[in-house]
C-alpha cells in the first residue's frame, strides 16, 4: 500500500505524520509572534496583550480554521491540494486567472526563502539566554547549509522523526501556556472578539500591528498545500489539537507579559515562560522544530515548482526522485538557489526581529491570489450566492487589512520578499506567454494526407536510412495532427527515411499519479502515434515508457522489432531507434510587435536556464538528434528587394 493511501485514512500514525509534514511553519510561529507584537507597540498595557491575543485567535479562527481547514480544503485536485491545483480546477483558464495563479504561487515560493531564515534563526537566538557570546549567524548558517545538503539524499529517514519530535513539540508548547495561565487566568478573556476590535480602534496604529499578528496564520497557505501529502481528514481532526495549544501558548506568553510589563519588549517572551531547568531542552527542541518547519517549506518548494512545470508556467528542470517515497522530488536547481537566499537573508538581516518586516508580506499576496480563485471555483460548484458573496467578501477584507499592515513593513525588509516574488514571478510569466507566443505560430496537418509519401519515402532505396524506427515528440493533440515542422523535418530539411516512423503526444496532466497511453496506428507497420498521459508527479522518463509500449505491440503482433537488415534479422537483432527532437527557434526575418518582443526577451533568457527536452524526458542521448527549425512569422506588408537590370 502507498504512502499516499495509508495517509487519506485517519489513524494514529496517519495524524503523527500529519504533525510532521504540515504544521511545522504555523507551529513554530509562536517562537516570534508576540515579540514582533511587542516590538512594534509603542506601550506595554492590557489594551495590547488582550487585543493582541485576541487577534491570533481569531486570525487562526477565521483564516486557518474556517477559510483553509473547513472550506479551502473542499477544493481538492484528485487528492492534492495547493494555490496551483486550486487553479487547475477552474474550467475556463483566462490571462487574468493565469496570472492570480502566477503570483499566488511566486510569493509562496518567496515565503518559502523566508520561513527557514527566520524559524531558524528565532531558535538559535534563544541560545544568547544560556551563551550570550553565541554567534547566531555562522550557527545558522551552518544549520541551513546542513539542511539543504541533505536534500539530495532524500528525507525518508529523517522525515520519520518529523512527527514525534513535533508532537512533542505542541505537547511542550501547550504545557508551557498552561504554567504561565494559571498565574493570570484573566488572560483567558481575550479570546473575546472585543478585545480585538478594541486594539485595532483605540490603540495608537493598531492597525499596523496586524503585520505582526499575521505571522501567526502564515502556514495556512502551506497546510492546504499539504493536501496531497496527508489527506482532508488527518489535517482536519490533527487541527483540532495544533490550535489548542497554540492558542495556550500564547494565552500563556500575554500572562506572563502581563505580570512583567516592565521588561516584557527586551525579551522573547517564548523562552521567558521556560523555566530555568528546561531551557537548554526548549532551545533544542525549539531547533529541532524550525529545522522541520524550514523542511517542510523545502519540500513544499519543489513540489509547487513541479505543479508550475506541468502547467507550462515553469521551465523544465532536471528532477530526480531520491527515495522511493511517492511523490517525493528534488529539484537540484531550486535546492540551491533557495539555500543561496536563505543565506543571503540570514547574512542581511542578521537578527529574526529585522527579519519579521521581511516575513509575511509575501504570503498575505498569496492568500488573497487563492481567494481570488476560490471564488472562481466557488462559481463552477454553483455555491448558494448569498453565501458565496459573504465568504469571498469576508476573506478579502481581512486579507486586505493584513496587507495594507504588511505594507507598513515594506521599507524595513518587506522589499526583500517582494523582490524575491517578483523574481519568480517574471520567470514564470515570461516563460508562460513566451510559449503562448511560439504556440501561435505552430500549424498542424493531417497524417492522412501524407500516407503515400511515408510510404514513398521508406521504399525509396535511393535515400539512405536514417534509422529503421524513427520518433519525433508531438504537440497534436487529435491521434492524426502533427505539427507542420515534423513533416517539413522530414521530408524537406533532409529526408529522412524510416522503416516505422513514431509520433509521441505527451499530455502533462494537473493530476497527479495518472499514468497509462494509447496508441493509434495511421498506416499498419509504418505510421504511429503513442498518447501518454502522465501526473504530474510521474517521473518523464519517457524512453523507458516508449519501449514498454513497444514491447506491447510486439506481444499484440502489431508490429515486429527485429533488425530490417536480413543479416542481423536472422541473428535475431533488434532494429535501431531514433529520435529526433525538434527546437523551434524563430527567425530573425521576422519581428514581433515590441510586447511580444520583449516577453520573447524573457522567454529566450529563462529558455538559458532550464535543461534541454532531452534531459527533461530522460531520452537516451546517444539516440536521439536535434534540430532546429524555424518559426515564420508573416509580415504585415510584403516589401520585395528590387533587381536593378543593366
Amino acid at each position: 500500500m502507498s504512502q499516499n493511501s495509508t495517509l487519506s485514512k485517519v489513524t494514529l500514525s496517519g495524524l503523527l505524520i500529519t504533525l510532521g509534514i504540515v504544521y511545522g511553519d504555523i507551529g513554530t510561529s509562536p517562537l516570534y509572534v508576540m515579540k514582533a507584537i511587542l516590538f512594534g507597540a509603542d506601550q506595554v498595557n492590557e489594551l495590547l496583550v488582550y487585543g493582541g491575543i485576541s487577534c491570533i485567535f481569531w486570525t487562526l479562527t477565521l483564516q486557518t480554521s474556517f477559510k483553509y481547514v473547513i472550506i479551502t480544503l473542499r477544493a481538492d485536485n484528485h487528492g492534492e491540494g495547493g494555490i496551483f491545483a486550486l487553479f487547475g480546477l477552474i474550467r475556463k483558464k483566462t490571462v487574468s486567472l493565469s496570472v492570480l495563479a502566477m503570483v499566488g504561487g511566486s510569493a509562496l515560493l518567496a515565503d518559502g526563502v523566508i520561513t527557514p531564515a527566520i524559524t531558524v534563526t528565532s531558535a538559535i537566538e534563544g541560545l544568547g539566554l544560556v551563551l550570550s557570546e553565541v554567534p547566531v549567524v555562522p550557527v545558522v548558517l551552518l544549520i541551513l547549509l546542513s539542511l539543504f545538503f541533505i536534500q539530495q539524499f532524500g528525507t525518508k529517514f529523517v522525515g520519520n522523526f518529523f512527527g514525534p519530535v513535533m508532537f512533542v513539540w505542541f505537547i511542550t508548547l501547550g504545557v508551557l501556556g498552561v504554567s504561565q495561565i494559571i498565574y493570570h487566568p484573566q488572560i483567558l478573556k481575550a479570546l473575546n472578539p472585543k478585545y480585538a476590535y478594541d486594539l485595532l480602534t483605540m490603540y495608537p496604529s493598531g492597525i499596523l500591528l496586524l503585520g505582526a499578528v499575521f505571522l501567526a496564520t502564515t502556514g495556512a497557505e502551506a497546510l492546504y498545500s499539504d493536501l496531497g501529502h496527508c489527506g482532508l481528514k488527518n489535517i482536519r481532526i490533527s487541527w483540532v489539537f495544533v490550535k489548542l495549544t497554540l492558542v495556550l501558548n500564547y494565552c500563556g506568553q500575554g500572562a506572563w507579559i502581563m505580570n512583567h510589563a516592565s521588561q516584557a519588549q527586551a525579551q522573547n517572551p517564548f523562552f521567558a515562560i521556560m523555566p530555568a531547568w528546561f531551557l537548554v531542552p526548549g532551545i533544542i527542541l525549539s531547533t529541532a522544530a524550525a529545522i522541520i518547519a524550514s523542511q517542510a517549506l523545502i519540500t513544499g518548494s519543489y513540489t509547487l515548482i513541479s505543479e508550475a512545470s506541468s502547467l507550462s508556467f515553469w521551465p523544465k528542470l532536471r528532477i530526480s526522485y531520491p527515495t522511493d517515497v511517492k511523490g517525493q522530488v528534488y529539484i537540484p536547481f531550486v535546492n540551491w538557489f533557495l539555500w543561496i537566499a536563505c543565506s543571503v537573508a540570514v547574512i542581511y538581516f542578521q537578527e529574526s526581529q529585522r527579519m519579521e518586516a521581511a516575513y509575511g508580506l509575501s504570503i498575505s499576496l498569496t492568500m488573497i491570489m487563492t481567494t481570488l480563485l476560490l471564488n472562481q471555483y466557488l462559481k463552477t460548484v454553483k455555491m448558494q450566492l448569498v453565501f458565496h458573496v459573504l465568504i469571498v467578501g469576508l476573506f478579502l477584507v481581512i486579507e486586505t487589512m493584513f496587507l495594507i499592515a504588511n505594507l507598513h513593513k515594506f521599507a524595513n525588509g518587506g522589499w526583500f520578499s517582494l523582490l524575491l516574488a517578483f523574481m519568480f514571478f517574471i520567470v514564470m510569466y515570461g516563460w508562460h506567454f513566451g510559449r503562448k507566443i511560439k504556440n501561435r505560430y505552430i500549424s498542424y496537418v493531417n497524417l492522412n494526407d501524407y500516407k503515400q509519401m511515408f510510404d514513398s519515402l521508406s521504399n525509396d532505396d535511393s535515400i539512405a536510412k536514417i534509422s529503421s524506427n524513427l520518433i519525433y515528440i508531438s504537440k497534436g493533440n487529435k491521434p492524426e495532427m502533427i505539427e507542420s515542422k515534423i513533416i517539413y523535418s522530414i521530408f524537406n530539411k533532409q529526408p529522412k527515411r524510416a522503416n516505422i516512423y513514431w509520433f509521441l503526444h505527451i499530455n502533462d496532466l494537473e493530476t497527479p499519479d495518472t499514468f497509462e497511453y494509447k496508441s493509434h496506428v495511421i498506416i499498419p507497420g509504418r505510421v504511429i502515434k503513442l498518447e501518454f498521459n502522465l501526473g504530474f508527479k510521474v517521473e518523464r522518463r519517457v524512453n523507458l515508457y516508449f519501449r514498454q509500449a513497444v514491447e506491447d505491440m510486439v506481444l499484440n503482433g502489431e508490429i515486429s522489432i527485429l533488425s530490417s537488415y536480413e543479416s542481423l534479422r536472422k541473428h535475431n537483432i533488434t532494429a535501431d531507434f531514433l529520435f529526433v527532437n525538434l527546437d523551434r527557434v524563430l527567425s530573425n526575418d521576422f519581428k514581433l510587435p515590441p510586447v511580444e518582443s520583449f516577453i520573447m526577451s524573457i522567454h529566450d533568457f529563462v529558455k538559458g536556464l532550464s535543461i534541454t527536452d532531452v534531459k527533461a524526458l530522460n531520452l537516451d542521448t546517444s539516440s536521439v538528434i536535434e534540430e532546429k527549425v524555424p518559426i515564420l512569422i508573416q509580415p504585415k506588408q510584403s516589401e520585395r528587394i528590387h533587381r536593378i537590370v543593366e
